[in-house]
């Protein structure tokens, strides 16, 4: 299945149409709630070429942003991974509302299988007990 999950980690991180920022704001947010090690530390190469510095991840989670202030479209994409975490039976109408007046539908789709696959991988990962990688980008 090895194969197979590298396809889907690619797919996350080199055929999203995310920005970014969006993208890794969702995949911290999960990280730190399977406190998984690997995660919380992973940093993508082509993610810091792309200019994402340290200052979004230490903005996420913490109470008025510590690093930067987060963008519209990543403090939603922060509140849907948590939702998608934590409680999904809260994502109803009126949070699709918000999401449908700042994504398109195809992001929002992009997001939910993103955040989707963060979860599961992350947990995976926290539940087989690795703490560390070596890779440096995906």
């Amino acid at each position: 299945m090895a194969p197979a999950v590298g396809k889907l980690v690619d797919a996350a991180y080199n055929k999203s149409i995310l920005p970014v920022g969006v993208r890794e704001a969702a995949r911290i947010r999960i990280a730190q709630l399977n406190d998984c090690t690997v995660c919380l530390t992973f940093r993508a190469d082509s993610v810091r070429e792309q200019g994402l510095g340290e200052e979004l991840y230490s903005a996420v989670g913490t109470e008025g942003g510590a690093g930067r202030e987060l963008s519209e479209q990543e403090r939603l994409a922060v509140e849907y991974a948590e939702l998608f975490a934590l409680d999904h039976e809260r994502i109803d109408d009126a949070f699709m509302g918000r999401m449908k007046a700042t994504f398109t539908d195809a992001e929002i789709l992009d997001l939910t299988i993103c955040v989707a696959a963060f979860l599961g991988l992350g947990r995976a990962l926290h539940v087989l007990g690795i703490t560390e990688t070596t890779l440096t980008d995906v």
